[in-house]
């Protein structure tokens, strides 16, 4: 069964953009309350909340859902409102409109209500969120919310069992593939994390505890600037920056690096010190330690540092954050920072520029995965937020 664009043969049709194949009767407006059973929270009483897995799973909002599922995080002994397992979990309090799925019989809290519908009807509200719907019923208050009766006479558009049942197939499909990339992701971030901590010797050792094959031999203690060059960063003056993308990059600090990779944000027509491309930017104000690669000629502002090092040393200054190296300079400090000094005379250790380089290609390899998983995140969440907008009404 293919998609096909809508045929255009009424101007006021009740009927989406995009739909698919052999479907073509007109949508029919219907309130969410007569079309499926709602059922409002009620809070037990909080003397009866427990952390006893054996108890009753209770839902009270938002922060008892990850990724469009209800995920077990408090427990209660006493029974108010019940939602069973495969309901749909509205949050209608702040932030509104959250919607997931429950995998359990849950309690539910005054901050949720259980709605019993289908997989379209999933695909539905998660719609009505992305388009802010509900916030039509909480202007002004101070604190979102909703209520029975905002959800109960919220307007919907329902097409057929039959076409109701091949869109939610549709976008379970598409969350299935969002949600084997999540993992995968995870996964992978998991990884790095350990071998982060494993390939590199532990405090007072100069054996890492994982190896790559044909390596052997004690690494070697050295100071970063024996190995390296760092250039520290000086801002140009304020009335010279511009946004003018002909003049030169700016780089001040983390707001300048995403996903380890300098993002031009600001430019500026002064020249105080520089790093090339393919230098090491560190951060040297809060939050310290945080690193990026350039692939631009930048002038550096004070917030950063510029450092000549191959992959190995990029992957060891990342370990050195991970693992809070910084944060013995900045104890006590009002705005946490680090000198120069503390840059320069670091300690690091190196194994031979064999091993360093394959390492330095492990871990590019494992960010070349990362980089790639969330690509296609992305790209699929781009996908599905235009298909809601264009296959529902």
């Amino acid at each position: 069964m293919g998609i096909g664009k809508r045929r255009y043969m009424k101007k006021q049709s009740n009927a989406p953009q995009i739909r698919f194949q052999n479907f073509e009767d007109e949508w029919v407006k219907q309130s969410l309350g007569k079309t499926v059973e709602i059922i409002m929270g009620q809070s037990p009483d909080s003397k009866n909340y427990t952390d006893n897995p054996n108890d009753y799973i209770l839902v009270q909002g938002n922060a008892d859902m990850q990724n469009g599922r209800v995920v077990p995080r408090v427990w209660t002994t006493q029974i108010t409102k019940l939602a069973e397992k495969g309901d749909l979990i509205l949050s209608v309090r702040a932030p509104v409109g959250d919607i997931g799925k429950t995998d359990y019989n849950v309690v539910l809290g005054r901050g949720v209500a259980a709605i019993k519908g289908n997989e379209f009807l999933f695909q539905l509200l998660t719609k009505m969120k992305q388009s802010h719907y509900w916030s039509k019923f909480s202007t002004g208050s101070t604190f979102e919310s909703i209520n029975s009766n905002d959800i109960k006479s919220a307007e919907i558009y329902l097409p057929s069992i039959e076409e109701q049942s091949a869109i939610g197939s549709l976008f379970r499909t598409l969350d299935d593939l969002l949600t084997s990339y999540k993992n995968n992701l995870a996964n992978y971030q998991s990884l790095k994390a350990t071998m982060l901590s494993k390939m590199f010797p532990k405090a007072g050792q100069t054996i890492p505890e994982i190896r790559l094959d044909g390596f052997e031999g004690k690494w070697e203690n050295k100071i970063l600037s024996e190995v390296t060059n760092i250039t520290m960063g000086q801002s140009p003056k304020s009335e010279n920056y511009t946004d003018n993308p002909n003049d030169y990059i700016l780089v001040q600090g983390n707001a300048d690096i995403k996903d380890k990779q300098v993002v031009p944000r600001l430019w500026t027509t002064e020249v105080t010190k520089m790093a090339e491309i393919g230098d090491i930017i560190l951060t040297v104000r809060a939050p310290v330690g945080d690193i990026g690669k350039t692939d631009f000629n930048v002038v550096i502002g004070r917030g950063v540092a510029a450092i000549k090092g191959n992959d190995f040393i990029f992957y060891t200054l990342e370990k050195m954050k991970m693992t809070g190296f910084w944060n013995r300079f900045s104890t006590g400090s009002t705005f946490e920072s680090i000198s120069s000094n503390d840059i320069k005379e670091a300690i690091v250790q190196l194994p031979t520029l064999d091993e360093q380089q394959a390492i330095g290609a492990y871990f590019s390899n494992l960010d070349n995965l990362i980089a790639s998983h969330q690509e296609k995140i992305t790209q699929l969440e781009t996908l599905k937020k235009k298909l809601l907008q264009d296959m529902f009404i």
